[in-house]
């Protein structure tokens, strides 16, 4: 039990990678607050999990209010807080010309602020214990841009430079920081955002990211619960020299372009793209 003794924060826990993450480290003996919109979906996966193990807190991470509560109740359940984990994220997939101001600053709000809320609470915290352990879920789409998601890149992008920027500055104090990158997950997330490509062509999304997935060197998209044995490295002290680290687990997506040439190749099919 590598995180026996520790205590984290997920935020996005009520579903996902965010449940993946949380189910991981309860098993690997931390005492995890999860955190996200939807307060039902927060206590469904709480009462899953072993009692006394989790606790629930609702709120936004674009709220300031909201990360501040999360925080403290954190601290509050566990006595400390050792591990943030910032997971939540939104997509509102269009073109630039085409993309609301509105939702552009609704990902940014969410994707990018939120984490630098996040951290700005958590680390006095963690500058309290000795040092902690920050882990950003950021997205293969923060090292690449992807059709129709300049929000969602833009947003993952920034995310990869605060963490290293995270690493720079809290590094001496034995706060480590580092950023992974997930490829294709089978999420509800990636479900909704293929499913709008899925629908100007005429496809449901399982089709859709099935003809993706095909180029993928792996074949496959992954479970949400493969992404739970990285985490829990990257929180325990076996990750203890590791900082800065942009990690990407995407079944070798990275060493192919797959993803965009695929969703391009569709559109073009489609008629919708020249």
């Amino acid at each position: 039990m590598n995180l026996k003794g520790k205590v984290a924060l997920v935020t996005g826990g009520g579903s996902g990678i965010g449940t993946a993450i949380a189910e991981r480290f309860v098993a690997e003996g931390a005492k995890v607050c999860i955190t996200g919109r939807r307060k039902e979906m927060l206590e469904k996966v709480a009462k899953s999990l072993p009692s006394g193990s989790v606790a629930i807190c609702p709120g936004d991470v674009s709220k300031e209010e909201d990360v501040k509560r999360m925080v403290d109740t954190t601290v509050k359940f566990g006595g400390k807080l050792n591990v943030l984990v910032n997971n939540a994220a939104i997509n509102h997939p269009a073109p630039i010309v085409e993309l609301d101001p509105k939702k552009w600053q609704e990902v940014i709000g969410v994707n990018l602020t939120g984490p630098y809320l996040l951290m700005k609470a958590a680390i006095p915290h963690m500058l309290k214990e000795g040092g902690g352990s920050i882990i950003n879920i950021a997205s293969l789409g923060g090292m690449r841009c992807l059709p129709s998601m300049p929000a969602y890149c833009s947003s993952k992008a920034g995310l990869i430079m605060l963490t290293q920027q995270a690493a720079l500055e809290y590094g001496r104090n034995n706060i480590r920081c580092n950023a992974v990158c997930p490829g294709g997950v089978k999420t509800d997330m990636t479900k909704k955002d293929f499913g709008q490509f899925g629908e100007m062509l005429g496809i449901d999304p399982d089709t859709f990211i099935n003809q993706i997935a095909v180029e993928i060197p792996m074949h496959r998209f992954a479970d949400s619960s493969e992404m739970g044995g990285l985490c829990s490295y990257l929180a325990s002290d076996d990750s203890s020299f590791m900082t800065g680290a942009v990690i990407t687990i995407d079944g070798g997506t990275a060493i192919v372009d797959v993803v965009g040439a695929s969703i391009t190749a569709a559109l073009r099919r489609g008629g919708i793209v020249d």
